[in-house]
């Protein structure tokens, strides 16, 4: 199986971010507060600025609001209360939200141009929500389904640095990050379709 970006720096993250995730605690945060917080933002500034083309200043933004994702999984490891099935399932839900929400902005932003690459990022919409999906389902009937060739943060760092470069004017960029996320994702999609039916084959 190819190796995630995500299990090769979630390590090194988690241990530079947990102090700050102790102080956080110590606040009152919780971290669903922190889950909240962070969609909220994502989402407000991508509507707010990527359809005006502030496409650099916008992936700043967002992208700080993103590394809140980091810090409520944190917070809730460390917690006393430990992790719950609603934090888990509010986690998860504004993920598909804040993610969808980057990339229908984009498409406003490229729309009022009749961009050809609107149809391909509609792919990576689509994919993005279909990953997570079929995990979620494949779970449901008692089938573990992780992994894939792009995952959540393979997907979300394609995004976000290549909607930045073009924001910088880097020529194709965002093309080669738009195709890129469609094609990883169609890709993730069918290599997760494959290991659910041969696990029930198996079964």
């Amino acid at each position: 199986m190819v190796a995630m970006i995500s299990d090769l720096i979630k390590p090194a993250v988690t241990r530079v971010i947990t102090p700050t995730a102790r102080g956080l605690l110590r606040m009152g945060l919780t971290p669903n507060s922190m889950t909240v917080v962070g969609g909220l933002g994502v989402v407000v500034s991508s509507f707010a600025l990527y359809p005006s083309r502030h496409f650099f200043a916008g992936t700043l933004v967002i992208t700080f609001f993103v590394l809140s994702d980091l810090f409520d999984g944190t917070m809730a490891r460390i917690s006393h209360k430990g992790s719950s099935p609603w934090g888990s399932f509010l986690d998860s839900t504004v993920d598909r939200i804040t993610d969808s929400s980057i990339l229908i902005a984009l498409v406003i932003a490229l729309d009022a141009r009749g961009d050809h690459l609107i149809p391909v990022i509609l792919i990576a919409i689509l994919t993005g929500l279909l990953v997570p999906y079929i995990r979620a389902k494949a779970e449901s009937i008692g089938v573990q389904c992780s992994g894939g060739l792009a995952e959540r943060t393979e997907r979300l760092i394609i995004a976000l640095v290549t909607i930045g470069l073009h924001g910088l004017g880097v020529p194709f960029a965002l093309a080669v990050g738009m195709w890129l996320l469609a094609v990883l994702g169609t890709f993730t999609v069918i290599q997760r379709i494959l290991i659910v039916k041969r696990a029930v084959r198996n079964s």
